[in-house]
């Protein structure tokens, strides 16, 4: 009951989307099983040795350091919320502390390289499928948006008069994207392309499958890990990798940093200067490359 009210509460007052939410359950469940099996006792009864036997236990399953980070950060979010609602008198979470994790840099393909599989003769074709798979492509390293911004994108957030994107963001957040007149082009000839199809049904979701239903995150997988891997050997060939990129390759071209952060939908700078990072690895190889006392 209290884990419902607490999923309740980040749907209706936090307007966490459906993947967040899935995640908090998915993690709650987990420790709700491991201390009524291991402690037979509620949660409203959690001591910090509690939460940290369970840590121990998820470290002994061989779970890295940022998965336990999530597990931690879900828990401490569901007891402040229980101490909110006076259904505890002291949150257990207080002096219980996350392992430290190693700072990892965004995994990104170069802007060369990603130009490459989209301006190949060959590579794509005329076929409804095909430019669908390209515009997939062009949306989220031309525009940076997240898989479940693309996914939920209907044919009306597009502006070609004005060249921009309306996309709704994480909690509902609202941003308008510019993008180029070639990703323009694409769409239109897209959406006349898919007009042609007559798909029996009315759904106006911008990219659907061969059938003409709603795309899914499975679909998105496949159609971004399938034309990377031609251009690219990394292991992470995600949706994700692509907007990594797309904020990569305009750090690297000067762009300031508080407009990709805009452009990005981050609520803070901070999400957004992991990017720098980047850009001083690639400056350093520059370096070595060129200088003569490197």
């Amino acid at each position: 009951m209290l884990l419902k009210s607490f999923l309740i509460y980040l749907q209706h007052e936090k307007r966490y989307s459906q993947h967040t939410l899935t995640s908090y359950k998915t993690d709650l469940e987990g420790f709700e099983h491991y201390i009524k099996t291991t402690y037979e006792i509620d949660v409203v009864e959690v001591k910090p040795t509690h939460i940290r036997s369970f840590m121990v236990a998820l470290m002994e399953d061989k779970s890295s350091e940022s998965t336990i980070n999530r597990k931690i950060s879900t828990l401490r979010s569901f007891y402040k919320f229980l101490l909110r609602e006076e259904k505890i008198i002291k949150n257990p979470m207080q002096i219980v502390k996350a392992p430290k994790i190693p700072k990892r840099l965004p995994v990104f393909i170069e802007t060369e390289k990603i130009n490459q599989l989209l301006d190949t003769d060959g590579i794509f074709d005329d076929g409804f499928n095909s430019t669908r798979d390209h515009l997939v492509i062009e949306l989220l390293f031309g525009a940076g948006i997240r898989l479940s911004e693309l996914i939920h994108l209907k044919e009306t957030d597009v502006d070609f008069y004005a060249g921009t994107l309306k996309v709704l963001g994480k909690r509902n957040k609202e941003r308008i994207i510019p993008i180029n007149k070639q990703l323009i082009n694409q769409l239109n000839s897209y959406l006349q392309l898919k007009k042609l199809q007559k798909f029996n049904n009315n759904l106006f979701n911008l990219i659907v499958t061969n059938t003409g239903a709603a795309a899914y995150p499975k679909l998105i997988y496949r159609i971004v890990s399938s034309y990377l891997k031609l251009v690219s050997t990394s292991d992470k060939k995600s949706p994700h990798v692509l907007r990594h990129s797309y904020a990569t390759s305009l750090l690297n071209a000067g762009a300031d940093l508080n407009a990709i952060k805009e452009l990005l939908g981050h609520a803070s700078l901070a999400a957004t200067q992991v990017y720098t990072h980047n850009s001083i690895e690639r400056l350093k190889t520059i370096y070595k490359q060129a200088h003569p006392k490197a």
